[in-house]
């Protein structure tokens, strides 16, 4: 442990430009010792990921790299590409962000371990394969001599996850560098990917580096936190300290942006406005001066070094003496204002008129064969018989793993055309009974926001176009030019914009146009499909708040569907829980939380990332097998008996009638449904 097995000194990587050399690391040090764990973390743009593939040797080759990166006292800066496939694989291992990008479609997954093994070990195919199959059984693939000639796209995505870190670790690497290792995973798959890559790190004692957005998973598995920000580090710290008492005013926005699964906040998330400068030619001041409130003269004379503020902790603030606990001389640095409330928030639930009733809703896919003589097989059950409503000026959000039947559900609706059994009444006129032209003008009713902002904005049209669009075509009532200029105001963005192209703007600037385009012809309900998962969590609390905020000036109502719960927390008043097309969990947000009944909400709850080093590392998960049964599968009984913990606590005869009888939701409590025999 005396001796760090790689040490990164001064590392500098510019890339050329047309409008000048991008400086995109700047100055990163750092020392990781065996079995130790560093954290990287900033938001996009910060320089995270460059300074792992520099230090791999993955960028191309006009990239300008000086600095040191050093690995057991060997020098890798500099060396040729020959020289480094020797080494990566060998002695550093990568685990990727998208793992099916990550893994060849064309070879089965055994072929591919065999060539990360054979690379550099002079095995024979055969102990190549059988060493492959043990891999696979170590990160917890079931039937790995089976699976081991599966191909990428047969397996789930957190199975590919724990393909691509078995490849990694193949030649028993001293360095693992994860690069977002859990993004696009469910919580459930998250939490196992991360137990999978703490056993990993204990069986090999190797030295990793995890780099991501995500502060709970940083709070649960680093020893050590470097926070990023513009290419250069701006603090360091023990992670328990970093947490606890934040020197630098970015650290402190970072903690206070992210929303809490653990309790309803009655503040505003913290927002850090503006957005990180781009780091070509950046002047000598403070990078984070023009988006910090506490910056001061001093700050835009020279920009302040890293160095010590207390006992293995540093800053690059020249005001971190003064901040304690977030604050300075006891003031907040981000003050947040309480969650406006709007006249609503007075009305009981019951007086509130129903914007959106559901029942019986309801939705099939055939499974067809054949490439001629198509013929059905079977079909898939992606939603099941549910059924909720959702009051004027309420949140109801729908949660699940992927799969689970959600975005399906949100197209049902938005589609207004159900067929039997559903039935969908939108403010009051049941949409089975309507003309075309009826259905069209319904529309102005409810409107949907997507996950992905650029892919929804068409990039040929202006600002003003793409808000004005919804307006014309529902053929809205009086001057849209002024409707325009009015909803960009009312989402925070500049009217004097409107002229400009999507590719303008940041992508949470995108969103909150998505969100104008969506208020246009003011709705009842807008329905949100992972609205925030692409942004960054400083970006995320911003649209947060926004949407707090027109919930409660307008009184307008969401359905919302996110894989976050902390989010889901937050802004829901009500919330579904949803496994294999069914709700399994329902009722008001505080106390299926508070006091989750179904062993599915448990788990799901147990396995969020919470951003508290002490309450992360000593709380019970509650870990699912990554086995999610097809919907395409007959089920007889409860359909989550196979994955259920509870199920091996109970006698023969009790696990007998979850086998044999499907739960039906029942009331446990005020506004509180749940599906299972025996909570």
């Amino acid at each position: 442990m005396n001796a760090p097995v790689l040490s990164v000194s001064n590392l500098e990587v510019t890339f050329p430009s047309e409008a000048g050399a991008v400086n995109a690391v700047r100055g990163v040090s750092f020392d990781l010792y065996p079995g130790q764990t560093l954290g990287i973390v900033g938001e996009s743009g910060s320089g995270k990921s460059v300074s792992s593939l520099a230090v791999m040797g993955l960028l191309p080759e006009y990239a300008k790299i000086s600095g040191s990166a050093k690995l057991n006292g060997r020098e890798l800066l500099g060396l040729s590409d020959q020289e480094m496939a020797g080494i990566r694989g060998k002695e550093i291992g990568m685990i990727f962000q998208d793992p099916l990008s990550a893994l060849t479609p064309v070879f089965d997954v055994g072929t591919q371990l065999v060539e990360a093994i054979r690379s550099h070990q002079k095995v024979s195919k055969q102990k190549a394969w059988d060493m492959a199959v043990e891999l696979l059984d170590l990160v917890g693939i079931p039937d790995p001599k089976r699976r081991a000639k599966a191909f990428p796209h047969e397996f789930s995505g957190g199975m590919r996850q724990r393909v691509v870190i078995a490849i990694a670790i193949a030649n028993n690497p001293s360095v693992l560098i994860a690069d977002e290792p859990t993004t696009a995973l469910d919580v459930t798959i998250q939490a196992q990917i991360l137990d999978l890559i703490k056993t990993v790190q204990r069986e090999t004692h190797a030295a990793t580096i995890m780099i991501t957005h995500d502060m709970g998973v940083v709070a649960g598995s680093a020893d050590e936190v470097m926070v990023m920000y513009a290419g250069r580090p701006v603090e360091k710290a023990e992670v328990h300290d970093l947490f606890a008492n934040p020197k630098m005013p970015y650290t402190v926005g970072l903690l206070g942006s992210i929303p809490s699964a653990t309790k309803r906040e009655k503040s505003a998330l913290t927002t850090i406005e503006g957005n990180p400068p781009i780091v070509i030619n950046l002047p000598d001041e403070c990078a984070f001066a023009p988006r910090c409130p506490a910056a001061t003269e001093a700050c835009l004379a020279t920009e302040p070094p890293l160095l010590p503020v207390a006992e293995d902790h540093e800053a690059a603030c020249v005001r971190a003496q003064e901040i304690e606990k977030g604050k300075i001389a006891g003031q907040e640095i981000f003050p947040t204002p309480p969650l406006l409330e709007g006249d609503l928030a007075q009305v009981p639930r019951e007086q509130r008129d129903v914007v959106l009733d559901v029942q019986n809703l309801t939705k099939t896919f055939p499974l067809v064969k054949g490439a001629f003589l198509k013929r059905t097989v079977g079909e898939v059950h992606a939603v099941n018989d549910i059924s909720f409503d959702i009051r004027e000026g309420e949140c109801f959000a729908i949660v699940g793993e992927s799969g689970s039947g959600k975005t399906t559900t949100l197209l049902e609706i938005m589609d207004l055309d159900p067929s039997e059994p559903t039935k969908i009444t939108l403010g009051g006129q049941d949409v089975a009974s309507i003309s075309k032209k009826e259905r069209r003008l319904l529309r102005r009713d409810i409107q949907i926001v997507f996950q992905d902002p650029m892919g929804a904005l068409d990039p040929r049209l202006t600002v003003a176009d793409i808000i004005r669009e919804p307006l014309d075509a529902l053929e809205w009532k009086g001057d849209r030019t002024e409707r325009v200029y009015e909803l960009m105001e009312l989402v925070g963005l500049n009217p004097s914009h409107v002229d400009r192209f999507p590719g303008h703007f940041s992508g949470g600037q995108r969103q909150r146009i998505s969100v104008a385009r969506a208020l246009a012809a003011e709705p009842k309900l807008i329905v949100l499909d992972e609205p925030v998962s692409a942004l960054d969590v400083s970006i995320q609390a911003g649209m947060l708040n926004l949407l707090d905020e027109l919930k409660a000036r307008l009184g307008v109502s969401y359905l919302f569907v996110a894989h976050d719960l902390s989010v889901i927390r937050h802004i829901s008043d009500r919330a579904a829980v949803m496994y294999l097309g069914q709700f399994v969990e329902q009722g008001d947000t505080d106390a299926l939380f508070d006091d989750p009944k179904h062993p599915y909400t448990q788990a799901l709850l147990s396995a969020i990332p919470l951003a508290d080093p002490e309450a992360e590392r000593n709380r019970e998960r509650v870990l699912l097998s990554d086995h999610l049964p097809s919907p395409a599968e007959k089920t007889q009984g409860c359909p989550f008996r196979m994955r259920c913990p509870l199920r091996e606590t109970l006698s023969g005869s009790e696990q007998q009638r979850c086998q044999d009888e499907r739960p039906e939701m029942r009331s446990v409590g005020a506004d509180h449904f749940q599906a299972c025999h025996f909570r």
